[in-house]
């Protein structure tokens, strides 16, 4: 799944709490206690108003566990008291006054708040008395100070009054601090966690989504059952108004705390273990106007009509937008779904249609199947018009469903998801368990697509495919199809138990993704584009701000924030080295073991290494290695020295630490492969060897003049030859460019790459290496060099050193220009060629190369005489509209294809040759109108800015619109969501001045808790420091060669 867009506000209630005597515990050694998460609170005594105290300026300094931590977004207010887990009984109450006691005693210092019995006046003394000894005074002193100590031990004991009670025992942690809900009323939970003393069995859901006003109707019964006694339920709700609430027949009353987006309900008795009970709830809320929870989404039909939908995104947090629920993943259960709806439309959730009821009052209400067992991230309903096309493969019904304008564009996606489903059921040993499978191409969708189950969302340009889609735009929506079909198994029928783990679902569903293309459809050289991802998940977690595949996280920045190139690419990568390691059969054993062990269940990482360990026999502790690659951040960096038949090996911490910082402790299990010169370019010539250490020793035999390592790119690491070992390296290639793989040379490349940025070699030894390049031409290598080009000649654009800038371009051109001038203009089959000539004639275009500029205004000038009907090659589109862009009258035709076009490739191609106008009035129109959604839709500013930010007429005006509209932003993208860390990453990127990071760092600095924390943001100044740092060693060298 892409990301969804969770919207997670924190509703401020200004009271002045009253805060109850803390327990002495939080008072000490704050120095030595370890640091909690952000956003955690502490009570503290000492505040310069003592009867006001901000609960939320504070970080707590002693450790507390996850059950009951008490998590706070900064800007609320909380009112504190010493209380259990339950309703407070006479033994709390009298707690509570000592406590108030206390309060006045140690908080109240204000003269004209203080009690009356809190003070006191000095007696005088009747009379005299002679003074003591020196020595009989400080004997006293000590005495007293002693008595004093104890007392005040006593006293300040948790819980400890000078009842006839004395002193009770501590709660199982220690007392707890609990948020006021909305009426004023103590809330009665701690955590953002929800209690595991209830869970649901069944909800039965009825909906009525009136889409003239926007608005929804609500009614859900929650069957639940009572895990260990309690007198609380404790559940997820938000942006909803409650008009009534029973249980077991009988009206309550709920509580509820906004900032965490919880709502309870208490009970003066004790609910029985092992007890079902019926929780009912009539609401009514808003349909989101934004792209989570239940969302209305709306779009311009070929008549020139709008028309509108509402569609759910749930994942990561927003089914609670959409009815009250346990919204965690752990919290399984089935689904009961009704809804109501007007005639001119048709609803659609997880399951097959039962039946369809005509009411009275003209709507009909259409009821669904009873779901299997699932979270409610996995929850969907879609009330639209639309249209579909079905076949029936292996007993399932699968359907592909669009927009009416649209319906002869899904075929391509119903041929697939058949073919894949089949696959799937036979490769899984498990058969996929609906009896449907829906796929839908919503308008409006932020995410890629959400792997609901069987009930499948998509972007329409991740879906469809018309007759302008070339083969890599099928490659795309073939990807993003097997990556959700996938999911219902991985995510669906297995899920993790915490987003901590997200890349069990992610990481495995990626794998997936690109193992069945290859296998099922290897026309689509899908290879190459798995190489890439493994390249762009190394760069992300080369640097400090990356975090461990399993991470811990709590706050819902947090879990947002796990949806990122670590879980979804980084999680593919170690799956693929350990798939080589094991063998490919022993592999698909264990992940079929995996699944059948925990069917149905919640998993965490060390169960699938318990499955997979189970087929790997004695010779790998598959979790032990695997530990290495998830529970620490990063990857290594192996270092090769070879004298005569030794070869010497070390490893450590891959890092490009801007602040010079180095880790040399962590180390990981790598599985070494490594070929040579006697035998390079088959799989048998591969040999592995398992390195756990700091340094090992291989020997090698005499005759071996260079050595290879990570065959293939399958490791997630990066290898240093040192100057000997690239000096044969790059003399093998200039004699033989065929003496490696393709995927070796890739590797190379982007290796030598990174250990410039990390300063290991130098920007001459790169340069040395790019010699061999006159002699390649596969897609691979040749893309990766490129792609490395083009990053430092943006970075010294953004720089505005022309002379630099002047003088990379004929770098790039004198190595690939023959290339560029080569390529054909016409149609081409090869996905791999296609993506190669693609890469080629964009980066001609944008050096302004004359046959690629002339050849692109002629292609688009038999284009606009055609009246659009002439057809562009798929790959070439980009770059063609691009060059037109450039243009008055190239750009307003443009704009009008983009508005008309019902081709979702086309027009994503359009937007793109859009933004990279060098015209700042329209760089800043088009931002302007992206945000707003009106002429170009909200999911698209992200790419938009993406694109202004890649030429240097755009970056500064993006980078300011991006400061003025921050707020705007984070109502449309929840902070810590993908689309918040693209366009952070697109406007910050390519900055490497100390003004700019300057400049970055105050405004980021100055958003607080609207945003300052983001991981990305960390990303963003570390890769700022990094470009300054590479610029600063490597400018010379580039003023010399270049």
């Amino acid at each position: 799944m892409a990301i969804s867009n969770l919207t997670f506000k924190c509703q401020q209630k200004k009271t002045v709490p009253v805060l109850s005597r803390p327990c002495r515990a939080m008072q000490t050694n704050r120095q030595e206690r370890a640091p909690l998460p952000r956003n955690m609170i502490e009570n503290s005594m000492f505040e310069e108003e003592p009867d006001v105290v901000d609960l939320a300026k504070e970080s707590p300094s002693y450790p507390i566990d996850s059950d009951d931590v008490v998590y706070e977004p900064r800007s609320s207010r909380l009112l504190v008291r010493g209380l259990g887990e339950n309703d407070m009984d006479e033994e709390e109450e009298d707690y509570e006054s000592s406590a108030r006691l206390l309060g006045m005693s140690f908080m109240n210092r204000s003269s004209n708040q203080r009690s009356a019995s809190s003070s006191y006046t000095r007696q005088q003394p009747s009379g005299s008395c002679s003074m003591p000894s020196a020595k009989k005074t400080v004997a006293g002193i000590l005495v007293l100070i002693i008595v004093a100590s104890i007392a005040m031990v006593i006293y300040f004991l948790p819980r400890c009054t000078f009842s006839k009670d004395g002193c009770h025992k501590a709660n199982s942690s220690m007392e707890r601090i609990y948020p006021v809900a909305s009426n004023g009323e103590l809330f009665p939970w701690t955590d953002l966690r929800l209690p595991n003393s209830v869970r649901p069995v069944q909800y039965e859901l009825w909906l009525f989504p009136n889409l003239t006003t926007m608005t929804f109707q609500g009614n859900v019964n929650i069957t639940m059952v009572v895990m260990q006694g309690t007198k609380k339920i404790v559940l997820h709700s938000s942006d909803m108004k409650i008009l009534k609430a029973t249980f077991q027949g009988k009206e309550v009353k709920i509580l509820e705390y906004k900032p965490w987006q919880q709502i309870a309900i208490k009970f003066s008795e004790e609910l029985k273990k092992g007890q079902q009970y019926v929780l009912n709830i009539l609401y009514t809320a808003s349909l989101s106007n934004s792209y989570d929870g239940f969302y209305n989404s709306s779009y311009i039909d070929t008549t020139g009509k709008r028309r509108v939908l509402a569609a759910t995104q749930f994942e990561p947090l927003a089914a609670r937008k959409a009815f009250p629920c346990f919204d965690e993943p752990a919290f399984k259960a089935s689904f009961l779904i009704k809804i109501k709806r007007e005639a001119e439309y048709i609803s659609l959730s997880n399951m097959h249609k039962t039946k369809t009821t005509n009411l009275p009052d003209g709507f009909f209400e259409d009821e669904f199947e009873k779901s299997m067992n699932m979270s409610t991230y996995l929850v969907a309903f879609i009330v639209a018009n639309f249209s579909c096309l079905s076949a029936n493969v292996s007993n399932t019904l699968v359907s592909v469903y669009a927009v009416p304008d649209k319906k002869d564009q899904v075929h391509y996606a119903l041929k697939t998801a058949t073919e894949l489903l089949q696959f799937y059921n036979t490769f899984f040993e498990i058969k996929y368990p609906l009896s449907k499978l829906d796929l839908v191409g919503i308008p409006d969708f932020l995410a890629g697509a959400m792997e609901n189950w069987g009930l499948i969302t998509f972007r329409e340009t991740t879906l469809l495919v018309g007759n302008h889609s070339s083969p890599i735009d099928k490659q795309l929506v073939t990807s993003v199809i097997a990556h959700e079909l996938a999911h219902q198994w991985f995510g669906n029928l297995v899920t993790m138990r915490w987003w901590n783990d997200l890349w069990l679902n992610e990481g495995f569903a990626t794998y997936m993704q690109y193992m069945s293309i290859e296998t099922k459809y290897p026309e689509l050289d899908i290879d190459n584009e798995f190489l890439n991802v493994r390249f762009r998940a190394m760069a992300k977690d080369s640097l400090n701000s990356s975090h461990p595949v399993s991470s811990k996280v709590t706050t819902p920045e947090q879990v947002e924030e796990m949806f990122d190139s670590v879980s979804y690419e980084k999680g593919a990568s170690i799956l693929l080295m350990l798939n080589a390691t094991l063998s490919e059969k022993a592999f698909q054993k264990g992940v079929i073991e995996y699944l059948r062990n925990y069917r149905g269940g919640n998993t965490e990482n060390e169960d699938l290494w318990s499955s997979l360990s189970q087929v790997a026999g004695r010779s790998i502790n598959v979790s032990q290695m695997m530990n290495t690659w998830t529970v620490q951040k990063g990857f290594p960096l192996v270092t090769v020295n070879k004298i005569g038949k030794q070869v010497k090996l070390t490893q450590e911490h891959f890092l490009l630490n801007a602040d010079n910082a180095t880790n040399h402790s962590n180390l990981w299990h790598i599985p070494l492969t490594y070929v040579n010169d006697t035998c390079s370019n088959s799989s048998s010539c591969k040999q592995v060897f398992l390195f756990k250490d700091k340094v090992a020793t291989l020997e090698v035999s005499d005759s071996v003049k260079w050595l290879k390592f990570n065959y293939k790119n399958e490791g997630f690491y990066i290898v240093d030859y040192g100057e000997n070992g690239w000096k044969d390296l790059i003399n093998a290639l200039n004699a033989n460019v065929s003496v490696l793989s393709h995927e070796d040379r890739a590797s190379l490349i982007n290796n030598i790459f990174a250990l410039s940025r990390l300063g290991k070699v130098s920007f001459r030894q790169v340069l040395n290496l790019f010699a061999y390049l006159h002699n390649e031409t596969e897609t691979a290598p040749l893309t990766e060099a490129l792609t490395q080009l083009n990053h430092i000649l943006r970075l010294l654009e953004k720089r505005s050193d022309l002379l630099l800038v002047s003088r990379m371009a004929v770098y790039i051109t004198e190595h690939f220009g023959d290339l560029m001038d080569s390529q054909s203009w016409g149609e081409e089959t090869s996905v791999s060629k296609q993506a190669l000539r693609s890469a080629l004639l964009e980066t001609a275009c944008s050096l302004n190369r004359p046959n690629c500029t002339e050849q692109a205004k002629s292609l688009f000038d038999q284009w606009i005489a055609s009246n659009k009907t002439k057809v562009i090659p798929g790959d070439l589109l980009r770059a063609v509209l691009s060059v037109a862009a450039q243009s008055e009258d190239g750009w307003t035709e443009l704009l009008d294809t983009y508005k008309h076009s019902i081709y979702d490739s086309e027009k994503r191609k359009t937007l793109e040759a859009l933004a990279s106008t060098q015209n700042v009035r329209k760089i800043v129109w088009i931002l302007k109108a992206a945000l707003e959604g009106s002429e170009i839709q909200t999911p698209e500013l992200p790419l938009v800015i993406s694109t202004v930010c890649r030429h240097f007429a755009g970056h500064l005006y993006a980078w300011d619109f991006v400061k003025e509209n921050w707020d705007k932003l984070t109502q449309k993208f929840p902070i810590g969501s993908f689309p918040l860390q693209s366009i952070i990453m697109s406007t910050t990127s390519q900055f490497s001045t100390k003004m700019h990071l300057e400049e970055v760092e105050q405004f980021f600095g100055s958003l607080k808790d609207r945003g300052s924390q983001m991981r990305s943001i960390q990303e963003a100044t570390e890769t700022i420091k990094l470009n300054m740092r590479w610029m600063d060693r490597n400018l010379a060298t580039l003023r010399t060669w270049l």
